[in-house]
């Protein structure tokens, strides 16, 4: 599939800058084809792997979401960063990116719980926090790994 170009051209993001806030923000918002083709959006947190440049959530093991990935895998994800105002202005410049993409869940238990640790150490640094919730919690969530197929972004002034 060929995706639109960006009609503000100017307003466009480098490469660079759209995988600085993937890496950095910790949320966005998850759109998925729910029940009955009504786009379902969801607010997530995700980690950008800059290893392979996929981005990984984890999920219940059952539900909406899950259901909707399952019946469709195309999905896009939206991130945008806290915004700043520039000096003497008051609309706030906003910087966001959108990721198209397949989704799938991850088999690899092992890669999984990597991709999961990698997720839980943008919150905290605290390893044994992390490793007391992975003992716990990983046997009822399920891995999703985001595979790119198009990332644009763009700054947007709100006035």
């Amino acid at each position: 599939m060929e995706f639109r170009p960006m009609r503000r051209k100017k307003q466009a993001l480098s490469r660079e800058a759209c995988i600085e806030i993937l890496t950095r923000e910790p949320r966005g918002v998850l759109s998925v084809l729910g029940e009955g083709d009504y786009p379902y959006g969801m607010p997530v947190n995700h980690y950008y792997c800059p290893e392979n440049g996929k981005l990984y959530f984890h999920t219940a093991r059952e539900g909406h979401r899950l259901d909707a990935i399952r019946a469709h895998d195309k999905v896009s994800l939206c991130v945008y960063d806290q915004g700043f105002r520039r000096e003497g202005e008051w609309a706030l410049n906003i910087r966001s990116v959108i990721v198209f993409g397949r989704i799938r869940v991850v088999e690899d238990q092992a890669h999984a719980l990597e991709m999961i640790r990698g997720l839980a150490r943008k919150f905290t640094d605290d390893g044994g926090y992390i490793e007391h919730e992975i003992e716990t919690a990983a046997k009822h969530v399920l891995c999703l790994e985001l595979a790119p197929e198009h990332i644009t972004g763009k700054l947007v002034n709100e006035s």
